[in-house]
C-alpha cells in the first residue's frame, strides 16, 4: 500500500461513515483507530504518536475557554424554561402588530434579542414557533413567510454573540473568543437588518402575505402594551449588556461572563417567581446533553486530527489549498463552497470540528486574518440550519408547527432567507472592515 494515499483515504472514510448516519464523534474516533492500525501495519505510522491522545483529551477537559459553552447553554435554556423569552415575544408581538408586517418584524426583533441573550438556536425557534406562528396564521400571514421568518430569526443565535458556535470556532482557529465575538457583532446585526428589510418589502409588494393586526386590538390598550413591552424587554436587555459589555470592555473573559450570565438568568427567573425545581432540572439536563455532545465531538476530532497528521494528511490538505488557482481568493471560494454544501447534510458542529482545522493552516500560510476568516465561516455555517433536507431549524419548527403548515411550505419559506444569508456572507467577504479583528 502506498502511504501517500492513506491521508486522503482516511478523510473519505470518515465522511462515508458520517453520511451513513453513524454518530459523528465515534465515526471520527473509530476512523482514527482503524487507520492508525493500518498505518502501523504497513510502517507508515509511528506507535508513540498514539501516546499523545490521552494528553490531548486531558487538554480538552482542562480548556478554560470551553467552559463558556455550558454556561451560555445554561443561560439560554433557563430563559426559555422560565418563560422569560415567551414574555418578551408576546409583548413585542402586540406592540408591533398594528404595522403591516408587524408580527414578522417583531419576530426579527425578538430573534435578535434572544440571540444576544441565549446563543441557543433551538430554544429561539421553538419559542417563536409555539407563540408567534399560530398568531401569524390566525391573522392571515403567508405560511411560507411566517415559517421562514421564524426559522431564520431563530438562527441569529449562530452569529450574534454570545454564540456557542463562535466559542467553538475560536478554539479551532486558535483566536480569542472575545475578538471573534466583537468581530461578529456588526455582521450579525446586518443580517438581522436584512431580514427586517425583506419583511418590509414583502409587506409593501404583497400586503396580503403580511397584514397588520386590527387596529382596535391596539389603540384601546396603547399605554398598557407599552408598559408590558418595557417590562419584558428591560431584564433580558440588561443581561445582554452585562454579559457582552463585560467581554467587549475586557472586564471579564467569555467564560467568566458566561458564568455571570447563567447566574443572571436564574436571578431573572427568581424575580419573576419562575425559578422552579422543574425548570432548573430541565435546564441542567439540556445543558449536560449538549455539552457532552460537544465534548465527545472534540475528543473524536482530536484523535482524528492526530492520526491524520501522523499520516501526513495535513500536509496534503495544506499543499492542495495553498496551491489553488487564485491563491487567497481560490482558498476562500473552495472553503465557502465546501462549508455551504456540507451544511446540507451534516451538523454545524461537525463541520467546525472536521473541516475548519483542515482550513486553518492554509489560511494562516496565505496570510488570512483568522478573526475575519472565523466570522466568515460562522456566517456560512449559519446557512446549515436552514438548508434542506437536514436544516435543524426546519426540524425544530416542524416539531411545533400546526398540522396545516406543510413541511414543503416550511422548506420554501426558508429559501429567501438562505439567499439573504449568502448576501450577508458576500458583504463580509467584500468588505472585511465590517469585521473588527480586535476589541477596543
Amino acid at each position: 500500500m502506498n502511504g501517500d494515499y492513506l491521508g486522503p483515504l482516511m478523510f473519505v472514510a470518515a465522511f462515508v461513515l458520517i453520511f451513513t448516519g453513524y454518530p459523528v464523534a465515534f465515526a471520527l474516533g473509530g476512523t482514527a483507530l482503524i487507520f492508525a492500525i493500518i498505518g502501523i501495519s504497513f510502517g507508515y505510522f509511528e506507535v508513540p504518536l498514539l501516546y499523545a491522545i490521552p494528553e490531548r483529551v486531558f487538554g480538552i477537559m482542562a480548556n478554560y475557554v470551553l467552559l463558556a459553552v455550558p454556561f451560555f447553554i445554561f443561560m439560554g435554556t433557563m430563559l426559555e424554561k422560565s418563560r422569560l423569552a415567551e414574555d418578551l415575544l408576546q409583548a413585542i408581538g402586540k406592540l408591533f402588530g398594528p404595522v403591516r408586517g408587524g408580527l414578522a418584524l417583531a419576530v426579527v426583533f425578538v430573534g435578535t434579542l434572544l440571540a444576544a441573550a441565549t446563543g441557543v438556536v433551538g430554544a429561539s425557534v421553538v419559542a417563536m414557533g409555539v407563540i408567534s406562528l399560530p398568531v401569524m396564521l390566525r391573522y392571515g400571514y403567508s405560511r411560507e413567510l411566517a415559517s421562514g421568518i421564524i426559522t431564520a430569526s431563530g438562527t441569529l443565535g449562530q452569529i450574534i454573540p454570545p454564540s456557542i458556535v463562535l466559542v467553538v470556532l475560536a478554539d479551532q482557529l486558535g483566536v480569542s473568543v472575545g475578538d471573534l465575538f466583537h468581530g461578529a457583532l456588526v455582521p450579525g446585526l446586518i443580517l438581522s437588518g436584512l431580514y427586517a428589510v425583506f419583511v418590509a418589502v414583502i409587506a409593501v409588494v404583497k400586503p396580503a402575505a403580511a397584514p397588520a393586526l386590527p387596529r382596535e386590538l391596539w389603540t384601546a390598550r396603547r399605554g398598557v402594551l407599552m408598559r408590558e413591552a418595557a417590562v419584558a424587554i428591560v431584564p433580558p436587555l440588561a443581561l445582554i449588556v452585562i454579559v457582552l459589555g463585560s467581554i467587549f470592555l475586557g472586564v471579564a473573559t467569555p467564560t467568566e461572563a458566561g458564568a455571570l450570565g447563567a447566574i443572571g438568568a436564574m436571578v431573572l427567573a427568581l424575580l419573576k417567581g419562575r425559578l422552579s425545581l422543574f425548570a432548573l432540572r430541565e435546564t441542567m439536563d439540556a445543558t449536560t446533553r449538549l455539552t457532552a455532545m460537544v465534548m465527545f465531538l472534540l475528543i473524536g476530532s482530536t484523535a482524528f486530527a492526530l492520526v491524520f497528521r501522523g499520516l501526513y494528511g495535513d500536509v496534503w490538505i495544506e499543499d492542495l489549498l495553498t496551491n489553488l488557482p487564485g491563491g487567497r481568493i481560490g482558498l476562500l471560494i473552495v472553503a465557502n463552497l465546501a462549508v455551504f454544501v456540507l451544511g446540507f447534510f451534516i451538523d454545524f458542529f461537525e463541520i467546525a470540528f472536521i473541516v475548519v482545522p483542515l482550513l486553518v493552516p492554509a489560511a494562516r500560510a496565505l496570510g488570512v486574518d483568522l478573526v475575519w476568516f472565523g466570522v466568515m465561516l460562522g456566517m456560512n455555517l449559519q446557512t446549515s440550519f436552514l438548508t434542506p433536507p437536514f436544516g435543524f431549524a426546519l426540524f425544530y419548527l416542524r416539531g411545533v408547527a400546526p398540522k396545516e403548515v406543510l413541511t414543503t411550505q416550511i422548506y420554501r419559506g426558508a429559501v429567501p432567507f438562505i439567499a439573504l444569508q449568502l448576501v450577508a456572507l458576500l458583504l463580509v467577504i467584500l468588505f472585511p472592515q465590517l469585521v473588527s479583528s480586535t476589541r477596543p
